[in-house]
Formats: structure tokens, sequence, C-alpha cells
């Protein structure tokens, strides 16, 4: 089973196609852009370290809020 993160991306490095994804709560990371074309401010879904696709803002906050309300059920 795979798993994709949506995250919102607040920095690029065109030379080495890296950008800074936000996840949300203060988590950070780095992926790979060279499989989309993506501008500072816009939603991707990260898997593996790969930006995979550019989401639409609603959709992507709709599932970072799925993501949010499952983690913060008791027991995980």
């Amino acid at each position: 089973m795979c798993l994709a993160i949506p995250g919102k991306i607040v920095e690029i490095d065109k030379k080495n196609q890296i950008a800074l994804v936000d996840y949300g709560d203060n988590t950070k990371r780095k992926a790979n852009i060279s499989l989309v074309d993506v501008k500072v401010g816009q939603y991707v879904l990260v898997h593996a370290g790969f930006a995979i696709q550019i989401l639409d803002p609603k959709d992507a906050k709709e599932t970072l809020e799925l993501f949010k309300e499952m983690l913060s059920q008791e027991g995980i």
C-alpha cells in the first residue's frame, strides 16, 4: 500500500529541483519536484520524497484535515 501526503510548497530550489514542503503543525520537509511544474504557494501530493501531483487547494486542505482527525483518535 502506498501513501501520499498533501503539502504546500513554501520554497523552491529550481537548480536542484527541490522544494520545501509544509505539511502543517511545523512539519516541513524537502521534496523532489522534477515530476511537476509547481510554484510557491501551490499544494502537491508527495510520495516517497517526490511531488507527484499538483492539488486543488480546497482538496488539499480537506485531506490534511482528515489526516489530523485520524491522528487525533485515541490509541494512535
